[in-house]
């Protein structure tokens, strides 16, 4: 493989990243999580409690099927079958968001859309995550992957700055820039603000091509059910082995922690903007843009420290 063939590689593993950042950006903080507990529930608590029991469940459901779902992307190809079915997911889930009406009769739908979206957000990235080490040799992954992390934050930027200019209307119906909604959109309706899971399918759909075009599969690998039985045996024996492996205990337990912190700030980091503070779906947009920014400029600079370090 020549140089040029190997950078077009790790471009479109990055665009992968740029194709999904919105569902996270948009959706999971910044405007569908706190119009959904604000205006799609007409009892805001009700709505955050009915946002956090999804959110709930259908981590659970991901955090048993990850590493099943790793072993297979570590040892059976190949991986893009995979990937185009969770695409799936993530582009249904995402458009299907368009029902959230406010005070919709139809909540149950709207977090279970919401949920299989996210399924497919996060198994997706399990098997795009596996694409890594084939990308560059070892001291350039670091550098690699905060890049990446680099780029989809551009991308959720991005998109984020479309939905506040042209979609999104705060309480006079009007967008940041002080039109109505296009495409004929009710703003009564919110059909602006609706429009944010629309926008992220067609985003996914459109972005995540170089992806498929750029990033080889791999050649086919030992079956499924073989590569499910050793990476589970694998999995057990790393978790049997950590009393004695104090360094990776350590590691696994801290990243647990953190994770998690972030996860609860990505999950109510809007609505508590929404609920608490009082702001409008612009005003959270445009905070949320300033914390991409600030998440693009680390995360690069992340990168480059382990690549140094």
């Amino acid at each position: 493989m020549n140089a040029r063939e190997a950078r077009r590689r790790i471009w479109g593993w990055w665009m992968f990243d740029f194709a999904n950042q919105p569902y996270s950006t948009l959706l999971m903080t910044f405007i569908f999580a706190p119009y959904f507990a604000s205006a799609v529930v007409s009892d805001p608590t009700l709505g955050q409690q009915y946002w956090g029991w999804m959110l709930a469940i259908s981590g659970l459901f991901i955090a048993l099927m990850a590493p099943i779902l790793g072993a297979i992307a570590d040892s059976a190809g190949p991986r893009r079958p995979w990937l185009l079915f969770f695409s799936l997911l993530y582009v249904i889930g995402a458009a299907g968001l368009w029902v959230a009406a406010p005070g919709t009769e139809h909540v149950v739908l709207v977090l279970v859309l919401f949920a299989i979206g996210m399924m497919g957000l996060d198994f997706g990235i399990i098997f795009t995550n596996a694409y890594l080490p084939e990308l560059g040799r070892r001291e350039e992954l670091g550098a690699i992957s905060g890049t990446g992390w680099a780029v989809g934050y551009g991308g959720g930027v991005l998109a984020l700055i479309v939905m506040l200019l042209i979609f999104a209307e705060n309480e006079a119906g009007v967008t940041l820039l002080g039109n109505p909604p296009p495409l004929g959109l009710d703003a009564e309706a919110r059909e602006g603000t609706r429009m944010v899971g629309p926008l992220s399918a067609l985003w996914y759909v459109v972005f995540a091509l170089p992806f498929f075009l750029w990033v080889p599969d791999v050649a086919r690998k030992p079956r499924v059910a073989g590569a499910v039985a050793r990476g589970m045996r694998d999995l057990w024996g790393t978790l049997r082995n950590l009393p004695r492996n104090r360094s990776l205990a350590a590691y696994l337990g801290g990243s647990m922690l953190y994770r998690d912190g972030l996860n609860g700030i990505f999950a109510f980091g809007g609505i508590y903007a929404a609920g608490v503070l009082g702001w409008s779906i612009v005003q959270i947009g445009v905070f949320g843009i300033l914390a991409a920014v600030v998440g693009i400029v680390g995360c690069w600079f992340g990168g480059r420290a382990a690549r140094r370090v």
